[in-house]
């Protein structure tokens, strides 16, 4: 298919069915299109790469968890194509002295550009997680900003070559 030669109203028409079978094919499970394509993108590679273990998803409305391996070990995945990710709910409020309860062992964080090429994927440890959230005063839950800082505390599990 010659994408450049079809007329505006074909293309969307194209996009349309697209997202149609990205949702039969279980690529799509919500209205959330980045974050559903971080999730199948991140399980996907991680099964298909050595030394990472196998994902599986986590059963959907699972909170702040995405994906679960094989030894039980939670994963929150996370997409951003800028430099803040989703929220993470449930956790303690700023000043509260009480520690956060563990919600996840780790911290995906899958970088696309703004065409929705999966750029680069993060993972963070909960510890990582912990010392890099950052309050967001409108939502009132935490979020993480994809800083020089926390991307040098992560492991890049993932990065384009182009």
């Amino acid at each position: 298919m010659e994408i450049d030669k079809l007329e505006t109203k074909d293309l969307i028409a194209a996009y349309s069915e697209i997202i149609i079978h990205l949702k039969i094919r279980g690529v799509i499970r919500s209205k959330n299109l980045l974050g559903d394509l971080a999730e199948f993108l991140v399980i996907d590679h991680y099964g298909k790469t050595p030394n990472l273990p196998n994902l599986q998803p986590a059963p959907t409305g699972t909170q702040n968890v995405d994906a679960l391996s094989r030894k039980g070990e939670r994963y929150s995945i996370k997409a951003t194509s800028g430099n803040l990710t989703g929220s993470f709910w449930g956790l303690n409020a700023p000043g509260d002295p009480t520690p956060d309860p563990k919600k996840f062992e780790y911290l995906i964080v899958a970088c696309f550009d703004n065409n929705f090429r999966l750029k680069k994927i993060l993972q963070a440890t909960w510890e990582v997680f912990i010392e890099n959230k950052s309050w967001n005063k409108t939502m009132r839950c935490w979020k993480i900003t994809t800083t020089k800082k926390f991307i040098h505390s992560c492991e890049v599990v993932y990065q384009d070559s182009k």
